[in-house]
């Protein structure tokens, strides 16, 4: 698990817990083998049976199930269910019996069978079993040692009334223009719900609900469409499904085309200008910033800078995929992995690697007005318009501000990744 997603799960358990003791119970800490302490809890309780929710990442399939078996061994009845996606990836399937490998098929399979059903309520006059105090949550170590974590606390709310509050935003606020503001990252265009729903605190079940609930209330003239952002949901699902049918493409190209492809050799020095957003390309620079700042970059920044990183730099996609691992709160295995792939070219359904976004013509068309760029590069906020996109166009900009000169030019990297491209691919 990466920094970021350990600070988010600190402060998610940290909720819980709160919420349990209002409830008259206390989250219990643990750690150490999952099996031994389970046992353990089992026999300080005596507990006949153990309930948990599916997980789909490869290695978590193969521990629970390792789990399920010695605990149905010991007589220990177990019990689990999907929480965390509407269609589990077994269920998806074409008409030859083989998984989905394109999107918009998969999508047709899964939406018509969604169903919008209420939430149970939250149990009442429950006997909790006292147990042994466990382990203080500090004991997991999970927040960071350096405090680079301030703004992540400005930007989140982690837990189950965080989730909720952000879900009842989105519906208020951005709900009804989802469909062309969640390509805009300088306005609230888009529900900041994926690492709540990573972390369990929301499920795609509650999220549908509510959607179907809020549209129902409005005025049938005036309703908002949201098959928009179930789509996206959908990407979601999607991407587990892939994760589950096909385990190894964390590590390896999902197109095995692309095995011998010629990146170039790796560059630390380019690297760390990428990651710390200091490659002279404004929006590039400015997804970095919110990146390191608050944990959590917009979608169509996330295309452009892996798409620099991949395409005009030429480095890698698992160089991308693990430093968005270490810095994402949303760090999600499924989702990491096929979002750089697809931009990469090399993934499922995948965008082909000749297309190459053009971080400039994309800042000017969806950020026309630099209301983002202005917020994450503080030393550009007062560039005139006309520049801002381009600053190196008036050489002063970049000894009075500091911001640094382009690390690369766009047009004939993009021409050398084509012809590198088209070598290959003869």
């Amino acid at each position: 698990m990466g920094a970021a997603s350990q600070w988010w799960l600190h402060h998610s358990l940290q909720a819980l817990q709160s919420m349990l003791r209002e409830g008259g119970a206390n989250l219990q800490l643990r750690k150490g083998d999952t099996l031994r302490v389970l046992r353990h809890v089992i026999d300080s309780s005596g507990a006949e049976a153990v309930y948990w929710n599916r997980r789909y990442e490869p290695a978590a399939i193969e521990h629970d199930k390792q789990i399920e078996q010695a605990l149905l061994e010991q007589d220990v009845a177990v019990h689990s269910y999907s929480a965390s996606l509407w269609c589990e990836p077994w269920r998806a399937q074409t008409k030859q019996g083989e998984p989905y490998r394109v999107f918009t098929p998969f999508w047709r399979h899964v939406r018509p069978g969604l169903r919008v059903t209420s939430p149970l309520p939250q149990p009442a006059g429950v006997n909790w079993v006292q147990l042994p105090v466990g382990l203080p949550l500090e004991a997991l170590g999970l927040l960071p040692r350096i405090h680079w974590d301030k703004g992540l606390g400005e930007a989140w709310s982690p837990g189950e009334l965080g989730a909720k509050e952000a879900l009842e935003l989105f519906c208020d606020d951005a709900l009804a223009e989802y469909a062309t503001a969640r390509d805009l990252p300088g306005r609230h265009g888009t529900s900041r719900l994926s690492p709540h729903l990573h972390f369990g605190e929301i499920s795609p079940t509650q999220v549908l609900h509510a959607l179907h609930e809020h549209a129902q209330r409005i005025d049938t003239r005036r309703r908002p469409d949201i098959e928009p952002y179930l789509r996206e949901l959908g990407w979601r699902e999607f991407a587990y499904h892939l994760l589950y049918h096909f385990p190894r493409t964390p590590m390896e190209c999902f197109n095995p085309r692309f095995a011998d492809f010629p990146w170039a050799a790796d560059d630390e020095g380019q690297l760390e200008r990428w990651r710390r957003g200091r490659t002279g390309i404004p929006l590039v620079d400015a997804g970095m910033r919110e990146l390191w700042h608050t944990g959590w970059m917009h979608n169509r920044v996330r295309m452009i800078v892996a798409s620099l990183l991949t395409k005009n730099l030429r480095q890698p996609w698992l160089h991308g995929a693990r430093w968005f691992w270490d810095t994402l709160v949303d760090a999600d295995l499924a989702n990491n992995t096929l979002g750089w792939q697809w931009v990469a070219g090399c993934g499922a359904d995948a965008a082909p690697y000749f297309r190459i976004f053009n971080p400039i013509s994309q800042a000017q068309k969806f950020d026309p007005q630099g209301v983002y760029l202005r917020r994450w590069l503080p030393e550009l906020a007062e560039v005139p318009l006309d520049l801002l996109h381009e600053p190196w166009k008036d050489s002063s900009i970049p000894k009075r501000t500091g911001y640094p000169l382009p690390m690369l030019d766009l047009a004939s990297s993009r021409e050398q990744a084509l012809r590198v491209f088209q070598a290959w691919r003869r």
